[in-house]
């Protein structure tokens, strides 16, 4: 079975930085792409960047210069660098993993990670 952890959020300053981790634990899958996700109160769930095994790296317009993607695949984990937050950051943040297992690709979602931007 594949788990999924996420850790690092927080409530944060404008202007202020945090990091979030996913970590992916399990056997018997190979990782065929990843990405961070993010839902505010009444907003649907969207995409804020995605990390391809080559390392490309998408991002939405919104976060663009103030977010960066990594992963480290020795540790099957994946961060987000957050930078210049600002209060419609405020989310909660999902880790999600598509993955291929016995030959069946499934897309696993972290338990979410709380991040609040305010004075």
């Amino acid at each position: 079975q594949v788990q999924l952890v996420e850790s690092g959020g927080d409530l944060v300053q404008p202007g202020g930085s945090l990091r979030l981790s996913c970590a992916v634990s399990g056997s018997g899958f190979s990782i065929l792409l990843m990405g961070w996700y993010r839902q505010a109160p009444g907003n649907q769930r969207e995409l804020v960047a995605s990390i391809t095994n080559g390392g490309d790296t998408n991002y939405v317009d919104s976060v663009k210069g103030r977010f960066t993607i990594s992963r480290d695949n020795a540790k099957n984990t994946m961060y987000l660098q957050m930078n210049s937050l600002e209060p419609e950051d405020t989310a909660v943040y999902y880790c999600h993993v598509r993955c291929l297992q016995v030959l069946t690709i499934r897309n696993l979602w972290g338990q979410g990670t709380q991040v609040t931007v305010s004075t």
